[in-house]
């Protein structure tokens, strides 16, 4: 009898199902499902929170260093083309008071002008200057994520000079604007002698 061939057939290779492909529809709901799940995240908290959670540390900063303005120096000024001492802080202490209009107008016209503080003292200043960081805090911490996420406009007359979200405008326009004019205010302090206070870190004066 002929002899039986010893050679084993192979099992086939096993293969992995193949992984079935979305259609275009399926990923944009996938990405649309994300999108939402972020959002429902991010807005799980106010705008104060997730927005402004350095507002206490920068009004704080700005206080310091108001303290350190000095009464009877008002008119100096380190250059004749640069505000005197008195204007710059005086400006600087009334800065929450245009936050608050950001927070509770929708739109601002430049040509109507602002009215400017007048004070005669550095006690006065900081007074005002807690006057309205008070309401500015009662203010933003209404803030919803609607208002948050509208549309600002500063316009000068019937023209636009720019629109935003107001978000980001209330930081740009209120938060680096107040850290901008404290640094020159630093840069005053120091030309008159005067200890100049911590602010992101220590300085010649202090430590953190």
């Amino acid at each position: 009898m002929p002899k039986k061939s010893a050679t084993k057939s192979k099992s086939a290779p096993s293969r992995k199902p193949a992984r079935s492909k979305k259609s275009a529809p399926a990923r944009k709901f996938a990405t649309a499902k994300r999108s939402a799940t972020a959002s429902k995240s991010q807005e799980s908290g106010t705008p104060l929170q997730l927005l402004y959670a350095d507002l206490e540390s920068e009004l704080a900063t700005t206080r310091r260093m108001l303290e350190r303005v000095p009464d009877g120096r008002d008119d100096w000024r380190p250059h004749q083309r640069s505000k005197s001492i008195g204007e710059l802080a005086t400006h600087l202490a009334q800065l929450p008071g245009f936050g608050i209009m950001m927070l509770t107008q929708d739109e601002f016209d430049g040509s109507r002008g602002r009215p400017q503080p007048s004070v005669a003292s550095s006690a006065e200043r900081l007074k005002l200057f807690d006057s309205v960081s008070g309401e500015l805090r009662r203010q933003i911490e209404r803030m919803t994520w609607d208002q948050a996420h509208s549309t600002w406009t500063l316009r000068v007359g019937d023209r636009v000079v720019f629109q935003a979200p107001r978000s980001g405008i209330f930081r740009s326009v209120f938060i680096t604007h107040s850290a901008h004019h404290r640094a020159q205010l630093g840069v005053y302090l120091r030309m008159l002698d005067l200890p100049v206070p911590v602010s992101y870190g220590p300085t010649a004066d202090e430590q953190v």
